[in-house]
């Protein structure tokens, strides 16, 4: 292949994928706000100003939609936490952020996260869905451990846990704290910011 040719089919590739991210965007909100077994792509079709033949073109079906733009969401939750550790210069600053930071995650998007534990659900029953799921909590897990071992530095000490077990702890945090915000209870983003606070120093020996 010449290097034209190689050329015109990045440029192709990355406009299908340009017009992929534009669709997932649009279709977000109906995704967060039905969850998994009320939406379809012709749902979805009905809620944006896309076709459902065009929606169908560029996603085969809903489980591809729906785990791509989880993924999108869930890669920039992890870059955002990222940053956190490479700012932080201490160990109590580490804590703050990490607390304020899931906090801020969770109001900026619950409807999101609720989709995401959805999908999650479902991937026990739908088998379509649980390479990407797997992969996504892969991702996730790597982002906690990198926290806890950023803090375990920062304070001159060692986890003292696994990166499972980190991440099942603050995952089991977050899970509950969404519940509570979506039930309409005002302390859950404050309670969320200390029980992440209170949990890192836990996590280190």
């Amino acid at each position: 292949m010449t290097s034209s040719a190689a050329a015109r089919l990045r440029g192709r590739v990355d406009k299908f994928e340009q017009r992929r991210r534009e669709l997932a965007d649009a279709a977000l909100h109906t995704l967060a706000d039905l969850g998994y077994a009320r939406t379809s792509l012709r749902t979805i079709a009905e809620n944006t100003s896309f076709s459902h033949g065009l929606l169908h073109y560029y996603f085969a079906d809903k489980i591809e939609l729906i785990t791509y733009c989880v993924q999108r969401y869930k890669a920039a939750c992890t870059e955002r936490y990222s940053v956190l550790v490479a700012e932080a210069t201490t160990p109590e600053e580490l804590a703050i952020a990490c607390g304020d930071g899931l906090a801020a995650t969770l109001a900026d998007a619950p409807l999101m996260h609720r989709l995401w534990y959805d999908l999650r659900n479902q991937s026990m029953f739908e088998e379509g869905f649980r390479a990407d799921v797997a992969e996504i909590d892969a991702g996730l897990q790597a982002m906690i451990w990198d926290l806890v071992r950023a803090y375990a530095e920062l304070a001159g000490a060692q986890p003292s846990c696994t990166a499972a077990e980190a991440y099942a702890l603050f995952d089991g945090l977050f899970l509950h704290a969404l519940q509570q915000y979506l039930g309409g209870a005002e302390t859950a983003l404050d309670e969320l910011r200390q029980r992440c606070r209170d949990l890192l120093p836990r996590l280190v020996g």
